[in-house]
């Protein structure tokens, strides 16, 4: 084939019997755990106690108006977002670190990858929440800022970061994540870095280049094509594991939804409810990068 003729189409996907098998076994499991429900533990469905707590009408302002579970869950967005911002920086540093001549640096980053990922999450959370940052947090003047002022009572701050009042919190929570998930990114940078043959440092080399130069100009744009994929996953999981940071009172949607359990005594809506949402959400962004990571093989092919 001529390399300049275009690819040859996709063949679609056609359901086969393993397909139609496969989907009539989830249904029978869902069925008979809904037979379950009502016939062994005589449970009561309502649904709508639970969807109220999704969208309320507001008197006041005479509109419709987002409740506890999609504060929670834009809670849960913000901190997946921050999080992976922070955890990336991290990561990166931490990755080059491991690759770096100096001994001090590798010895700090390995240091770091294994405390974090031999520490169980919880363990982690609740040791940087009480022993860490209510220490560093007063040292800082993070506890004394004023929720009232103008530079954090406006609209776009609270898109950013949500419940001025809440700020210390989320922040806290952000840290905690991005500590935790920065361990996991730094093998990801680290394995990308490691990637790239030696040939390429000995061609910087040779050209006059410096260690700095090779790694910013030479290394970083090949390394960053590989370990993409693999962040963009690592940003999902980090949207599952923010359920962790309820533990420490973050307000983010497993948080709420154990409120929403408790006041309504509607457990199974409400977990099935807010487990659809995680899904719709991970999902949402799976497909997002599944599209961007399609984009760019044709472009780079």
């Amino acid at each position: 084939m001529d390399r300049n003729s275009p690819p040859p189409p996709l063949r679609k996907r056609r359901i086969t019997y393993v397909d139609l098998v496969l989907i009539g076994l989830v249904v029978a499991m869902i069925a008979y755990a809904v037979y379950r429900v009502n016939d062994v533990l005589v449970y009561n469905w309502n649904w709508d106690r639970v969807f109220s707590f999704i969208l309320r009408y507001d008197e006041e302002t005479d509109r419709w108006v987002t409740n506890l579970l999609v504060q929670g869950l834009l809670t849960t967005l913000r901190l997946a977002i921050w999080s992976t911002i922070l955890a990336t920086i991290i990561g990166v540093i931490m990755g080059y670190w491991r690759r770096c001549n100096n001994l001090s640096l590798r010895i700090i980053s390995r240091a770091y990858v294994e405390l974090i990922r031999n520490i169980p999450p919880i363990v982690f959370i609740f040791i940087f929440y009480f022993f860490i940052s209510s220490q560093i947090f007063p040292m800082i003047g993070l506890s004394n800022l004023r929720h009232d002022s103008p530079y954090m009572d406006n609209a776009l701050f609270r898109i950013l970061f949500g419940d001025p009042r809440l700020f210390e919190n989320f922040i806290a929570g952000m840290i905690c994540l991005a500590v935790f998930e920065g361990a996991y990114i730094t093998e990801i940078v680290r394995a990308g870095i490691q990637s790239i043959g030696k040939g390429q440092w000995e061609a910087g080399r040779a050209i006059g280049l410096s260690h700095f130069n090779i790694l910013r100009d030479v290394i970083l744009p090949q390394a960053i094509r590989k370990i993409l994929p693999p962040l963009a996953g690592q940003f999902i999981t980090l949207i599952k594991d923010s359920a962790i940071v309820s533990l420490i009172s973050i307000q983010e949607l497993t948080f709420l939804a154990t409120e929403v359990a408790a006041t309504t005594t509607k457990v199974f809506e409400t977990w099935i409810l807010v487990g659809a949402m995680y899904f719709v959400l991970c999902y949402f962004f799976a497909y997002v990068f599944g599209k961007l990571e399609q984009r760019s093989a044709r472009s780079n092919g």
